[in-house]
């Protein structure tokens, strides 16, 4: 676990990374810390549940699959509905990402 939300001490920057911060019944939220990582190649996201994203820190787009591009900068959010297929097009090195999956199950 990261002492601090900025801190610059991730075990390995080869790959994104995930820090669960709170989970219950009702919500997921998590530390994402992307390197310059992208999703692969024809892959889409098509979550069950809608999501809460925030670029804390970083450059990032997001494609969705009715074409739109969102390209983000350090304070900029967006909620992502469940089942909106998208997938993330590029991150900056230094990408640090608030998510928060609010569950209705």
């Amino acid at each position: 676990m990261w002492p601090h939300f900025f801190s610059s001490s991730e075990p390995d920057t080869s790959q994104e990374t995930f820090l669960t911060l709170h989970q219950d019944a009702r919500v997921k939220i998590e530390h994402i810390a992307s390197h310059g990582q992208a999703s692969p190649e024809g892959f889409w996201y098509d979550q069950p549940d809608d999501e809460w994203v925030m670029l804390v820190q970083g450059e990032a787009s997001l494609v969705f699959d009715d074409g739109r591009t969102v390209a983000l900068q350090a304070g900029d959010h967006l909620l992502v509905p469940k089942h909106q297929r998208h997938r993330v097009e590029r991150t900056s090195a230094d990408a640090l990402w608030l998510a928060v999956h609010i569950m209705d199950r």
